[in-house]
């Protein structure tokens, strides 16, 4: 019998769980390890975030999912990993043992590298339903006492997308509230430019995003490093292209909402060989790590070197359909070990993005997600805001029902030449 654990159960874990399930022999157990039993649909906490969405709706118990589907769910987290023993300490003082491990935890946010950053601080985060569910609390604070906003994303942030999608959904509510002129908004982010997006830009997102905001009469700083926070005030400094500091900016704002730097969590982070210094774990292109070869790897904790040297530094950004690739592959992988065949399998990283402005947005498909592509499109409408609404009803019915990909979403990605998998060369 072969034990196979999957620790977390967001996005990326609760996938690999239903992935793992048909490719499991005959008496091997699948155990996910996560961080209490609910589920949370992160790409609506922008909803959550100024009312669209109530916490309750974008939530599922995995207690019973888990259960309907044989899979053993322990919610006390895990406490460390030690890779050398197979083996995993658990939040409860537990431990329990490993054949293959799939590290699925998502990242640790890092708000203590910036002074005065985060929920426990003087901005928002819209990175977790928690920290939704507060910033809808001071959005409503904003809407009694209108004032300056600055949105935006820190020095070493790999996830950009969130941060435009809260800017424009924002900016929408305020002119439904017909609050929008008492508002000025100032967009602050470490990318080189508008729409780089940690990716060097997909298709022409850099001329769709600068035209969206100058519509909207945003405001934005790039090449921006957040020195430190203060109760109604945000100090910036600009950075020129050979790294010298252009000049300072020290920006009044009565909310705020910055998406910080992620690194890796202490479960893993440390484990010489196992992660990179930021504490991603290091995998190869089947989504193993090259020293422990029964642990994998995938999501947003993985390690994945930036696309370019940028004068601040900005992360990859690990994006849905990116992620569902990397599950794809790995339970593949782990099948084939299982039956001791070689491990082939390799995510193509592939990415199909759909951002909500609110009223519109901006779609894009990038092939692979890193640069040079076979394909890099982009394109804006209004069709895209209804397309992230459905995809938001489709994808939480796939995780209530305990199913990886539908034939249906099979067959049309397959009728786009979308795919998931390709065989390592």
């Amino acid at each position: 019998m072969a034990e196979v654990v999957v620790i977390g159960a967001g996005l990326s874990g609760t996938l690999m769980a239903y992935e793992l399930l048909p490719q499991l022999n005959k008496g091997d157990r699948l155990t996910v390890i996560s961080q209490g039993p609910l589920y949370h649909f992160v790409p609506s906490n922008p909803w959550v975030a100024i009312g669209w969405r109530k916490r309750n709706e974008i939530e599922i118990d995995l207690v019973d999912v888990m259960k309907r589907k044989g899979v053993r769910l322990l919610t006390q987290g895990a406490k460390r990993v030690r890779p050398a023993e197979n083996r995993i300490e658990l939040g409860d003082g537990a431990s329990i043992d490993y054949d293959y491990l799939v590290v699925a935890t998502g990242p640790e946010l890092a708000f203590d590298e910036i002074p005065g950053l985060g929920p426990q601080s003087h901005t928002q985060s819209i990175c977790h339903v928690d920290h939704a569910t507060r910033a809808k609390e001071a959005f409503e604070k904003l809407a009694a006492n209108p004032g300056p906003v600055v949105i935006g994303a820190v020095q070493g942030a790999s996830c950009f997308g969130p941060a435009y999608e809260f800017l424009f959904i924002l900016e929408t509510e305020l002119r439904r509230r017909k609050l929008r002129d008492r508002v000025p908004m100032t967009f602050v982010t470490s990318e080189p430019y508008i729409g780089h997006l940690g990716l060097d830009g997909v298709g022409d997102t850099k001329g769709l995003l600068e035209s969206e905001m100058r519509n909207r009469h945003i405001k934005w700083i790039t090449n921006s490093r957040v020195t430190k926070v203060e109760a109604g005030k945000m100090a910036i400094e600009e950075v020129a292209d050979n790294g010298s500091v252009a000049r300072t900016h020290e920006l009044p704002f009565a909310y705020s909402m910055m998406l910080p730097a992620f690194r890796g969590v202490a479960a893993v982070r440390g484990i010489d060989g196992l992660t990179n210094p930021r504490g991603f774990i290091v995998v190869d292109k089947t989504q193993r790590n090259p020293k422990f070869q029964n642990v994998f790897a995938i999501g947003v904790g993985i390690a994945i070197p930036p696309v370019a040297a940028t004068p601040v530094p900005t992360g990859v950004p690990k994006t849905g359909f990116m992620i569902e690739s990397m599950v794809t592959a790995t339970a593949i992988n782990i099948g084939d070990l299982l039956r001791g065949q070689p491990a082939t399998a390799e995510a193509t990283w592939n990415a199909v993005c759909l951002a909500d402005f609110g009223d519109s947005g901006v779609a894009f498909v990038a092939e692979p997600e890193i640069p040079p592509r076979n394909v890099n499109w982009a394109s804006k409408g209004v069709w895209v805001h209804y397309a992230k609404v459905a995809f938001e009803k489709f994808f939480l019915r796939k995780i209530r029902l305990g199913g990886s990909e539908p034939f249906y979403e099979r067959f049309v990605l397959e009728q786009l030449g979308i795919r998931k998998i390709k065989k390592a060369s």
